[in-house]
């Protein structure tokens, strides 16, 4: 059975992960080769295609394959999607998860909150998530991805 440690650990995996993706934006076949390990160390592509909509995306808002997740994360010149920009390599300093509550089964689990990235002046961008986990070979892997920025009346 998936456990709420298991499912932190995958958090902060993944937001080490992002940050250290914009880390490596200098270089970027280093990047992008750190990007594509991220994607399958983290993401359940090997199963398939995923339920991906990440938050800043307008034309094309959901993102099931891993060439659109990669395109998502780093962009660059083979970049799958027009609009994107490389969310990852903003770069972000830190990824802090604040969960609201989870959904735990044997082989899958839920996590929904607010997650904060933190920028190179230190300021804060609050993003709300729902995270879709499952075991994947005894590993935690999401496939289902959904964040988007807060509402604003």
């Amino acid at each position: 059975m998936i456990t709420k440690d298991q499912i932190l650990k995958a958090q902060e995996s993944w937001g080490n992960g992002v940050v250290k993706i914009g880390s490596l934006m200098e270089d970027f076949n280093e990047c992008e080769m750190f990007a594509i390990n991220f994607l399958g160390e983290h993401y359940s592509f090997e199963s398939g295609d995923i339920l991906f909509k990440p938050t800043k995306c307008e034309s094309q808002q959901f993102r099931p394959t891993i060439l659109e997740a990669l395109s998502y994360f780093i962009a660059g010149e083979n970049k799958a999607c027009a609009e994107d920009k490389g969310f990852a390599l903003n770069p972000w300093t830190k990824v802090r998860f604040e969960n609201s509550g989870f959904i735990i089964e044997d082989s899958r689990a839920i996590a929904m909150g607010n997650y904060y990235f933190t920028d190179l002046t230190g300021v804060e961008t609050k993003v709300e998530y729902t995270f879709g986990y499952k075991l994947s070979n005894g590993d935690l892997k999401i496939d289902l991805h959904h964040s988007s920025l807060p509402f604003k009346a």
